[in-house]
């Protein structure tokens, strides 16, 4: 079969356009932003008539891909780690609701925080919901993966997570494809009341769920891409956690690993593979990308006498994703991360890009306040989250998507006047307007700013949910029109823009103000594309 240079993200969103999907749905996020946008851009995939654009939020996605699976359709639904917590509500129902065609969930985590809140571990959420979940080591075997998944899924009838994190996501390799599958027929579930989660009926299928469990494990045991590896010194057996088997190898590159290794790519954990190490060696050290999932997990089920290294321990770094230095030193081997680097150059900050309108905003915005003592805007995740820092230092707040609003109404709740929100347009419809709604049935004294720059900037300019719309959502949740204000972020309109927002933040009440101008980055690459339309 033909064989691609891909990238992890790539290698998946081929993977499902040749395991026959007929949607993917998704909300940008690194680091899976590349698997939708793979899709999209893919000509296979729009002569299949694959359904590919994005969706408002993660838990949106995931209920639009349930829906799909429910016409007996394959489908794919994917997320950052994070957006999983957006998700969660319908995914661990899922397990309980089942699938009908079909469906692979992919959480992309990010250890060490590249571009996240936190570094948090999905497989947890796998664990929890007690579906299958799929860990990959390399690109081929992500490949392999989510063609083995939808299979796993439609046997039976489980929604299965493929677990995955930024150095595979945004790594690249050879990858072989499989033949292509045609997309399944409608098919509506045999049991009309599967989807039905009454509690007479979710109980039901919650002990089938507990009865499959056992499937489970032995489908981790057969199908091959969990491995035992035997080894000559058993003074140390290693169990090794999807990307994790590949640092391994890099630490050894004949190949010639000299203690016994279990390389653990799909859970439940395969618990007599594990005894087998177990038994066979004097001590254990786990090495996984993201939390001691595993390493708590042996505690709970092994008689334990012998030790078990590994985050828990400080054998590996409790933070942080790991590297193949990192796990030679976690096997006695030399430290070869070498001195640090001189500092030729002064450090050079994330900022707004030259031209970026939100700067505008926000130097009007932070004139209009200055006759109050500063801590009191609430901000959002986005690009504009970099007004935290200097030369603006004008927003206070970054705790998840939405936040800003319901945080800012808390504080206005609690007497801090003005308590401003600073918000995105696509943050806005992914998770801002029930904050919105709140606030104005609460009639709390609030300024929201939507940032409208007509795209989602952040994650590489995709289109926003939003464009077009913003002004009339806020009509349609109350907000008085006379206190939603259109302005336009430049300098020479720095003075009216001032006033416009002094006079709304001394408004004892709910207002809307949205700067509006178009993202600098996606306007010179509009330009560029219409001056070479133009050319030819």
């Amino acid at each position: 079969m033909q064989k691609m240079m891909l990238l992890g993200d790539e290698a998946i969103a081929q993977a499902a356009i040749d395991a026959g999907i007929s949607g993917i749905f998704a909300y940008p996020g690194t680091p899976s932003t590349e698997i939708t946008e793979y899709v999209q851009h893919s000509r296979e995939a729009a002569a299949k008539g694959i359904r590919s654009k994005w969706s408002a939020n993660e838990k949106t996605a995931m209920e639009a891909s349930l829906g799909m699976s429910y016409a007996g359709k394959r489908s794919m639904v994917c997320m950052k780690h994070v957006g999983l917590n957006v998700a969660a509500d319908a995914f661990v129902n899922s397990a309980i609701t089942g699938a009908n065609g079909g469906m692979v969930v992919v959480a992309a985590d990010d250890p060490s925080m590249h571009s996240s809140q936190n570094e948090q571990d999905s497989r947890f959420y796998g664990k929890f919901a007690m579906i299958p979940v799929l860990e990959p080591s390399n690109q081929q075997e992500a490949y392999d993966m989510v063609y083995y998944g939808f299979d796993l899924s439609e046997k039976y009838r489980i929604p299965v997570m493929l677990r995955i994190t930024t150095r595979l996501a945004h790594s690249r390799s050879g990858v072989v494809r499989k033949p292509e599958r045609p997309q399944n027929e409608i098919r509506l579930p045999e049991n009309l009341r599967q989807f039905v989660l009454l509690p007479a009926i979710a109980r039901k299928q919650y002990k089938q769920l507990l009865n499959h469990q056992v499937h489970y494990e032995h489908e981790a045991a057969t199908t091959g891409f969990n491995q035992y590896f035997d080894g000559p010194d058993k003074s140390r057996g290693i169990i090794a956690c999807g990307i994790a088997y590949n640092y391994l190898l890099e630490n050894y590159p004949d190949r010639n690993i000299p203690f016994p290794v279990l390389k653990l790519t799909q859970y439940p954990m395969p618990q007599e593979m594990i005894r087998r190490i177990y038994d066979a060696c004097d001590s254990l050290l786990v090495l996984e990308d993201g939390y001691p999932i595993v390493e708590e997990s042996l505690k709970g089920f092994l008689a334990l006498g012998k030790p078990v290294h590994g985050r828990l321990d400080g054998t590996v770094p409790r933070d942080g994703e790991l590297n193949p230095n990192i796990v030679a030193v976690s096997l006695g081997m030399e430290d070869t991360i070498g001195a640090a680097i001189p500092q030729l150059l002064a450090g050079r900050p994330p900022s707004l890009c030259n031209g970026c309108p939100h700067i505008d905003s926000y130097q009007a915005m932070n004139e209009a306040l200055n006759k109050w003592a500063k801590g009191r805007v609430f901000s959002d995740i986005g690009c504009y989250t970099l007004g935290a820092l200097a030369p603006f230092e004008a927003i206070n707040s970054c705790v998840d998507m939405g936040a800003s609003i319901t945080m800012a109404k808390g504080a206005a709740d609690a007497g801090l006047f003005p308590a401003v929100a600073v918000i995105g347009d696509s943050t806005f419809t992914h998770s801002g307007i029930t904050g919105l709604l709140d606030a104005v049935n609460d009639k709390s004294p609030v300024t929201v700013i939507v940032l409208d720059n007509a795209t989602t900037g952040m994650t590489g300019g995709q289109t926003s949910s939003a464009l077009g719309k913003i002004e009339d959502i806020c009509k349609g949740v109350g907000v008085d029109p006379e206190h939603i204000h259109i302005i336009k972020p430049l300098r020479k309109n720095h003075e009216e823009n001032v006033e416009i927002f002094r006079k709304e933040f001394e408004y004892q009440g709910v207002s809307v103000i949205i700067p509006r101008r178009e993202c600098i980055q996606t306007l010179n690459k509009r330009m560029r594309m219409k001056f070479a339309e133009k050319k030819s």
